[in-house]
């Protein structure tokens, strides 16, 4: 029979969904990849132990005298429960057998987006946990914050790179003010950053800090933003396992479940090394 659904289709469907379900988290996660990654996969237990260090100072010495001090090193740790997440799929035989588009890139495309949002959702929600902060729930989002922010992340010593996510609502003020809201587009006193905003609607770095938007980006009560200016080194994310997609036959639903789970865990690390970034969603005014 030419309409059977063979062994071999069914294998290809669920192939195309688990490729395209991982390639959809690898490309959608903005915040995962900005901040310090762990792999605790295949290691037993649920729990990462992660060291902090402390900072060494040195001091000036005298040819042929000993030092004398010995400098403390007692590091610190913090701890990262890894639980897991999943969503699930229900492809009816009747729509899958009638329907226009590539159902598997589909499928595959929703599980991974589910995923990649829930991650950097997790992530996110950590930004209002920095002690440190700059900008307020009537502020717009200026040049100026960014420079504040990055002060204050100097003179706690973080490591560079400096990365910086905000939600396209506070976005829209920045780049309105880096190009003077669009007009005279052909401007000589642009910045190179608002002229690059002009060119691709992409904001690359402000006092050396890059700049991403994510629509996870939690908002307050009054309307406004928290977003974050950190290091790398402040929030950690931890692997337990990786996104695996699973398919159930339901023969009296005529439906093929497809599940997509994974588990892992995120956790501040250095408070000191991260500052809330609040502002105005400026869309909505």
């Amino acid at each position: 029979m030419a309409d059977e659904v063979t062994a071999s289709v069914l294998s290809e469907l669920y192939a195309n969904i688990v490729q395209s379900a991982i390639y959809t988290l690898s490309e959608q996660t903005v915040i995962r990849p900005l901040v310090s990654n762990y792999d605790l996969s295949g290691t037993p237990g649920l729990t990462a132990q992660i060291p902090i260090f402390p900072a060494v100072s040195a001091s000036a010495l005298t040819d042929g005298t000993n030092i004398a001090a010995n400098t403390a090193f007692n590091t610190t740790k913090v701890d990262v429960t890894c639980a897991e997440i999943g969503a699930m799929i229900t492809l009816t035989d009747l729509g899958r057998e009638s329907a226009a588009q590539d159902v598997a890139v589909a499928i595959g495309r929703q599980l991974g987006a589910a995923m990649a949002t829930k991650v950097d959702t997790d992530l996110a929600n950590l930004f209002s946990g920095f002690s440190q902060s700059v900008g307020s729930g009537n502020t717009e989002l200026t040049a100026d914050l960014f420079f504040k922010a990055g002060a204050l992340l100097r003179i706690a010593q973080a490591p560079g790179p400096f990365v910086s996510v905000i939600h396209p609502g506070q976005a829209y003020q920045l780049r309105k003010v880096l190009t003077n809201a669009g007009a005279n587009v052909i401007n000589h006193n642009l910045s190179d950053v608002g002229n690059e905003a002009l060119r691709t609607g992409f904001i690359s770095t402000i006092n050396g800090i890059s700049i991403f938007e994510s629509t996870v980006v939690s908002g307050t009560s009054d309307g406004a933003f928290v977003g974050a200016v950190m290091s790398s080194q402040a929030l950690a994310y931890v692997l337990k396992r990786s996104m695996r997609i699973e398919e159930q036959r339901d023969a009296s639903l005529r439906a093929t479940e497809y599940v997509g789970s994974m588990a892992y865990g995120v956790s501040e690390l250095i408070d000191s090394y991260g500052v809330k970034l609040i502002a105005d969603n400026r869309t909505s005014n």
